[in-house]
């Protein structure tokens, strides 16, 4: 959590947020405000998909015997997710911060140049990104790693032991 804030920040101290005009700016407030907009259960459904994808990610990388295998096996189910628009507590970790960081401390300039004001994003909030985001999706990722994932292979690799 630490370092995907820490992250968030010197994202932000960079100054990326002003890229294109502020575009890059509009998108990370966009996405931080979608994703503090979402209901509890879409969130918590959204997470355990997420987690699914991830693990089998993970299963595959074990299974590969190098470094290239790993990587290929991994790619797929990662960008499946991202596409998919599923929801990893993590990554999220740093998104909303993001998202925060622009709202509260972006200049006026950049509000200018997207023509936009803070006002505008009320929705997106440190208790929005909790409660709606990070505390369901966490619920969810670990519903879809532990039991959905966890559970089905250790039901499949359950053995009778010999007496």
């Amino acid at each position: 959590m630490v370092g995907s804030v820490l992250m968030a920040v010197l994202v932000f101290g960079s100054g990326q947020y002003l890229f294109a005009d502020g575009a890059v700016g509009e998108k990370m407030l966009s996405i931080a405000s979608a994703k503090a907009g979402l209901g509890f259960g879409q969130a918590v459904c959204l997470g355990i998909l997420c987690n699914v994808l991830v693990c089998l990610a993970v299963w595959l990388a074990f299974s590969a015997r190098s470094t290239t295998d790993r990587i290929l096996a991994v790619v797929p189910p990662v960008a499946a997710f991202v596409a998919a628009g599923f929801e990893h507590s993590v990554a999220n970790m740093y998104f909303l911060p993001i998202g925060l960081l622009v709202k509260s401390f972006a200049p006026a300039a950049f509000w200018n140049s997207i023509s936009s004001g803070a006002g505008d994003w009320s929705s997106l909030t440190l208790s929005a990104a909790l409660v709606n985001n990070l505390f369901p999706v966490t619920i969810g990722n670990i519903i879809g790693g532990a039991g959905m994932v966890g559970l089905v292979y250790w039901f499949v690799y359950l053995r009778k032991r010999n007496a």
